[in-house]
């Protein structure tokens, strides 16, 4: 019989398609502003509220919490409404986040502020819901296309925490975060208008036309090889927030002051951008999986050469390395779920697996906060870290044996 996987549909990967992209990355760069900021004005937090530093990392935490429920309520409402709706609430919801963060009269109040308006209802609705979107509209260039949506967020850590920075060695923390909130929401609102129109979706094969096998699947049932995703979602993740969570105090304990370590956190971020383009071109070479087992592999290398480190150049080159490394491991979960589940499920499936990497964000963000009050140094953190994506890793190369398994097996 002839194998048909299904009428290709003439805007995918053309002029549409690109546009697309163009501004679902111009959305995440301004709408992903939460997730660095809080990261940034941790040490004006801690010295406002009297706090230890992992209480000062609890926003973050209530943060990474509120994107894994928004990124799954989210992904699901993209699915069944578009993805402009659920961009429309994440311009509204961050608006009214800058203003009650200006208002919090305690941290609770602040970490609530971030984890409900900014994070669940804010900057979750500009990342996964994007990301799944995109894929729907490229089939030749999947890879770099959905690598560049992931890359929204990382251009928003290249210019946010400079540019909050600054504002609360200004105007204070309180008025910078207002004015972040509506700049988000008066940007957004018009370009989550362009989005209107609906994805193209596969139409579904003639009766007695045979579906082509899609030799990047890895067989294994949907709910098993969700919870293996978010296992990796999680483990990667708790390795990778020492670095990006914390980079910005640990230069305040070396004595490099918080100026430089935004920096610090600008220059891994932006090595990330590229680190994501890099790898999007590899993963439309070796798919998705192959591509994971890389940037793991990487990351564990990175966080190691973070152990030797403490002078101001040094650190500026390891968080660069850090980024180029590391920067590739998200993407690559988006990446398998399209090469195992239907087009349709692409907003909750993808939503699901993009979240879990926050729960990992939140839990290490944690654990270095009180490795830290435990032991004085960051040391500690630095190996929790590296044990992590030691876990990631077998999880990866797992998938990477029985996706060989699986193609030996239809060769």
């Amino acid at each position: 019989m002839m194998q048909a996987s299904h009428l290709r549909d003439s805007r995918l990967d053309g002029r549409a398609a690109w546009m697309r992209l163009a501004i679902a990355l111009l959305i995440s760069m301004i709408g992903s502003a939460p997730m660095w900021t809080v990261v940034v004005v941790l040490p004006a937090v801690q010295a406002e509220f009297g706090t230890l530093r992992a209480g000062a990392a609890l926003p973050y935490t209530m943060t990474m919490i509120g994107f894994v429920v928004g990124g799954v309520l989210m992904g699901k409402m993209a699915d069944r409404f578009g993805v402009m709706v659920p961009v429309l609430i994440g311009a509204t919801s961050i608006g009214l986040g800058g203003i009650a963060t200006y208002f919090a009269p305690s941290l609770f109040t602040f970490g609530l502020a971030y984890g409900v308006l900014l994070s669940c209802f804010g900057a979750a609705a500009v990342f996964s819901p994007l990301i799944a979107d995109v894929s729907l509209w490229f089939e030749k260039r999947r890879g770099i296309a959905m690598a560049l949506a992931a890359s929204g967020n990382y251009f928003a850590g290249t210019f946010w925490p400079s540019l909050l920075q600054w504002g609360i060695s200004t105007i204070g923390w309180r008025q910078a975060h207002l004015f972040m909130g509506i700049a988000c929401f008066v940007t957004m609102v018009p370009l989550a208008l362009l989005l209107r129109t609906r994805a193209p979706m596969p139409a579904a094969p003639k009766p007695g036309v045979a579906v082509a096998r899609n030799p990047m699947a890895l067989g294994l049932s949907p709910n098993v090889l969700q919870t293996l995703l978010i296992m990796a979602g999680i483990t990667c993740c708790i390795a990778m927030a020492m670095p990006q969570v914390h980079i910005v105090a640990y230069c305040v304990d070396l004595g490099y002051g918080a100026t430089r370590g935004a920096q610090m956190l600008s220059v891994m971020l932006a090595s990330g951008i590229a680190s994501r383009l890099i790898f999007g071109f590899i993963m439309d070479r070796i798919g998705g999986v192959r591509t994971l087992v890389l940037s793991s592999m990487l990351q564990g290398i990175a966080l190691l050469m973070f152990l030797p480190s403490d002078g101001l150049t040094a650190l500026f080159l390891v968080s660069f390395m850090f980024g180029l490394f590391q920067g590739g491991l998200v993407p690559c979960y988006a990446m398998i779920v399209r090469e195992n589940f239907p087009p349709s499920e692409a907003g909750s499936r993808v939503g699901m697996a993009l979240s879990s990497t926050m729960v990992g964000m939140a839990i290490g963000g944690w654990m270095a906060g009180a490795l830290f009050d435990a032991t004085g140094g960051y040391t500690a953190a630095m190996l929790n870290g590296i044990a992590w994506n030691l876990v990631n890793l077998s999880i990866a190369l797992w998938f990477l044996w029985r996706l060989n398994r699986r193609q030996q097996a239809f060769a």
